[in-house]
């Protein structure tokens, strides 16, 4: 099967099943902002690296905030 390169790259190495962006919206005042920044982030570079992928990292991110403001909203 190949990598997943946008939800879950083998360069983001996990420690059991914990990945780094969990850890970040963990210690960030405002994880919302820091997925935010990150969705910009791979916005603005979209046609100079990484073309479709950044932008579905872009989406990735988003729908992170989506699912958190949605899920704070219902609970």
């Amino acid at each position: 099967m190949p990598e997943d390169q946008v939800n879950h790259p083998r360069h983001y190495a996990t420690q059991g099943k914990i990945e780094c962006i969990d850890v970040l919206e963990q210690l960030s005042s405002n994880g919302e902002d820091f997925r935010i920044l990150n969705a910009v982030k791979y916005l603005w570079r979209w046609r100079h690296k990484g073309g479709i992928e950044s932008l579905k990292k872009a989406i990735w991110y988003i729908q992170r905030v989506i699912d958190q403001v949605e899920a704070q909203k219902s609970g």
